[in-house]
């Protein structure tokens, strides 16, 4: 049990810091998720709800807008942009949501 304990704890930190260099974390919040069915989409609802204030109703809204592509989403709501300008920054960042959204801004 101890052992197995160790092992998913340093397999957990390794998945973790993997996400953080890929650019995939915004905060304490791991952003690339790609809704798939309707747990995922609430689970993307409220990643979108923490990271950018938006209320509920309106996240779910840009979620769809977005494709439900979480990382869009938080690049539009962030950056003040359309879907295309968003996919467009996030394809130049190479999907780091941080810097994507730096450069989607007007």
């Amino acid at each position: 049990m101890k052992a197995g304990t160790a092992q998913k704890m340093i397999l957990n930190m390794l998945s973790t810091g993997a996400m953080t260099r890929l650019g995939y974390v915004y905060g304490n919040l791991m952003v690339n998720l790609h809704t798939k069915n309707k747990k995922l989409t609430e689970r993307g609802v409220g990643i979108l709800e923490n990271a950018t204030g938006l209320d509920r109703r309106t996240a779910g809204k840009l979620l769809a807008v977005a494709g439900g592509r979480v990382p869009v989403a938080m690049v539009m709501a962030k950056a003040g942009v359309r879907r295309a300008a968003a996919v467009a920054a996030l394809k130049q960042s190479k999907g780091q949501v941080r810097k994507a959204i730096t450069l989607a801004i007007p």
